[in-house]
């Protein structure tokens, strides 16, 4: 017995048992498929923003950096009507070489013609014999979203190392000239337009001659003779 309860130990035992816990399986938790696909698309258009972000270029427009300076002050910097003698290597960005004339004679172009690419005529303004400057050029100042296959993909940035071998300095009434031609021109085409609308308004409203009256003429003119 057990005092102050009454009971025996036994007893005591007993009211105290209670059955013994059943282990609780731990919860696995699974994922409907329609939300594991859409948690898989989620994942895959993460790494293609992610891959877009690294993989679109940085470079919207055009960046000159001299890499040697002249040797000596230039008084008369390049400027557009000059005609220039340049060596070039021209690259991708990740240093594949699409062109150089490093292998030919310098190439010879004039400023302000189009001759070449813009980015890389823009980047030749204000140069000076033996300088040589690097351009990096964007893709819409240069081939664009057409490319120039196989060389040169869509929406390619350039690199262009240019160094400036001689300059041909375009005189006054050189560019005299070249700027009135175009002029000239323009003013010359509703001066012709003009003409020939004349010439056809003469010829429209000139009096007509029946095929039968010209034969009497002929006839006419013969007899006389």
């Amino acid at each position: 017995m057990i005092e102050g309860t009454g009971l025996s130990r036994r007893q005591l035992n007993s009211l105290s048992w209670c059955p013994p816990r059943r282990p609780v399986p731990h919860r696995v938790m699974t994922l409907r498929p329609s939300l594991l696909l859409q948690l898989l698309l989620l994942i895959g258009a993460m790494c293609r923003t992610e891959a877009g972000v690294e993989t679109e270029s940085p470079v919207r427009t055009l960046q000159v950096e001299t890499l040697v300076e002249p040797p000596e002050p230039c008084a008369e910097p390049a400027a557009y009507g000059d005609t220039l003698h340049i060596h070039y290597t021209g690259s991708l960005v990740d240093g594949r070489i699409i062109d150089t004339s490093l292998t030919r004679d310098p190439l010879v172009i004039e400023l302000g013609q189009k001759q070449v690419i813009p980015g890389l005529e823009q980047s030749l303004l204000d140069m000076c014999v033996g300088e040589k400057r690097r351009a990096i050029i964007p893709s819409h100042l240069a081939y664009g979203k057409r490319g120039f296959p196989p060389s040169i993909p869509a929406d390619a940035v350039l690199q262009f190392d240019v160094e400036l071998i001689a300059l041909v300095r375009a005189n006054y009434w050189q560019k005299l000239v070249k700027g009135i031609l175009p002029l000239v021109g323009i003013a010359m085409v509703p001066a012709l337009l003009g003409l020939i609308g004349y010439h056809l308004y003469k010829k429209a409203n000139r009096p007509k001659v029946s095929k039968k009256k010209l034969k009497e003429e002929k006839r006419n003119k013969s007899k006389k003779k």
